[in-house]
């Protein structure tokens, strides 16, 4: 982990109740809310916007434009591609019944959590509350409403898995029946359940 001062660039808006890691960029006409936690050595690029009280972890990268809205949790590794959007209000709505303009204790926020090393695709759309498991990886473009498996790729619309992937992101081959080996590095899994991926010890 790197020592070395987070940079911010001048267009970048910062408040100063966030966080920011060493060795982290935030690039131009970017936004990080307050009390948003951004880890050591991440990328915000241009454009990205980091909602209050977010959470990320160390080497994330969001691509430019990804919209992150609380309160969500990315942990270690993760990468946001351009445009993604991380939703948090499963019922959304400008005014409520009577129709006075809504505010913040008018619904309750729920956050997606993508776990270490997954990644999303460009302008992918994740609903409010889903999970996105490790080293998962979410096609560019997809819309995904429900809860994504360690190792998944998933696609389309709703989002659905269509193959494994391991740590490198590429799709693993199958060698034999409920096992799969990753292309790229060598590494072997074995499949314990339809939704199910271990990495071998």
């Amino acid at each position: 982990m790197t020592s070395s001062a987070p940079r911010i660039e001048a267009t970048a808006d910062v408040d100063p109740r966030a966080v920011i890691g060493p060795g982290s960029t935030v690039w131009h006409l970017a936004q990080v809310r307050e009390d948003a936690e951004i880890g050591a050595e991440c990328i915000i690029g241009r454009g990205a916007y980091v909602g209050p009280g977010v959470k990320l972890g160390d080497r994330v990268k969001l691509q430019n434009h990804a919209l992150v809205y609380e309160p969500a949790v990315l942990e270690d590794g993760v990468f946001v591609g351009p445009a993604a959007v991380l939703t948090n209000d499963l019922y959304p709505r400008s005014v409520d019944p009577d129709g006075k303009l809504k505010r913040g204790d008018d619904w309750h926020a729920r956050g997606v959590t993508l776990r270490e090393g997954c990644s999303v695709g460009g302008r992918a759309v994740l609903v409010a509350g889903v999970t996105v498991g490790r080293w998962a990886l979410i096609a560019a473009g997809a819309v995904v409403h429900r809860d994504v498996p360690d190792y998944a790729l998933v696609a389309g619309v709703p989002a659905r898995r269509i193959k494994w992937v391991g740590r490198a992101g590429e799709p693993l081959a199958p060698t034999a029946p409920g096992r799969w080996r990753c292309p790229r590095t060598g590494e072997t899994y074995t499949e314990t359940g339809p939704d199910t991926l271990v990495p071998d010890a």
